[in-house]
């Protein structure tokens, strides 16, 4: 059945119900509510921005135009953590957002298995043109509006905790190991992006935070400045509400 002669036949039904409870001597008072939503669409973005924090007293490194992502330990200790932003206004007002799910290409690592969780922000942070040399895991010096570790925008704003300011538990965490594509997806990233589309002025994104509970464990992943086939891309499946049914409240004088 077409989705248009359903809701007109739902739309005739309500009203013969509530016809036939004022015959009978009822009350009804009209309160408008969302119906069926229609079928599922797909949308697929990439990142707006994305950055590196590198870990570091001064806060003064950072890798905005870079090619590549870090999140964990360096062999010396130095944790490093990827953030991403989206646009969702592709997203129409008012959709059920019923899933996303994100995908990173890990290219570099020299550890096995670690756990990756992606945590969203809940403060600001910028991308400039700062652009590390070679393989880009010693960062390169910020220029104004960068992200670094100390700042979310440097060298003015400061993140309230070094390392970024986010949610203590991660939306969706996944096992990364060698080279290859992988995805974090669950109902809290979902919720994520549902709240975000609703609210744009808190959708700050992602962090991507590493095993930072040994040194080694860091693992590269290609930004929104490599190759297309290889940049981060959120997919998100949406559907949106096609009507409004007046429901009837009914009771008796």
């Amino acid at each position: 059945m077409k989705k248009g002669y359903f809701l007109a036949a739902l739309l005739g039904g309500v009203a013969m119900l509530t016809l036939a409870w004022l015959v009978l001597g009822g009350t009804a008072t009209a309160l408008a509510r969302p119906t069926a939503v229609a079928d599922s669409h797909t949308i697929t973005l990439t990142p707006i921005r994305d950055n590196t924090l590198y870990e570091s007293d001064l806060g003064t490194i950072s890798n905005g135009a870079g090619e590549f992502l870090f999140a964990g330990h360096t062999q010396k200790g130095e944790a490093r953590r990827a953030l991403l932003a989206f646009d969702l206004s592709g997203i129409p007002t008012g959709s059920i957002v019923l899933s996303a799910t994100l995908t990173l290409t890990m290219s570099k690592s020299i550890a096995g298995d670690t756990a990756v969780a992606v945590h969203a922000l809940t403060a600001d942070w910028g991308e400039a043109a700062s652009d590390a040399l070679g393989e880009e895991g010693a960062g390169a010096l910020a220029l104004p509006g960068d992200a670094t570790w100390l700042h979310g925008f440097f060298d003015t704003d400061l993140w309230a905790t070094p390392g970024g300011d986010f949610a203590a538990t991660a939306s969706a965490t996944t096992t990364v190991g060698g080279s290859g594509v992988y995805a974090w997806s669950s109902p809290a990233l979902a919720a994520d992006v549902a709240a975000w589309s609703a609210d744009p002025a808190n959708n700050f994104g992602w962090i991507v935070v590493g095993d930072e509970s040994a040194n080694g464990t860091a693992k590269r992943f290609d930004s929104r400045e490599s190759a297309p086939v290889q940049r981060p891309r959120l997919v998100v499946v949406y559907a949106e509400p096609v009507g409004v049914v007046f429901v009837p409240m009914v009771g008796k004088n």
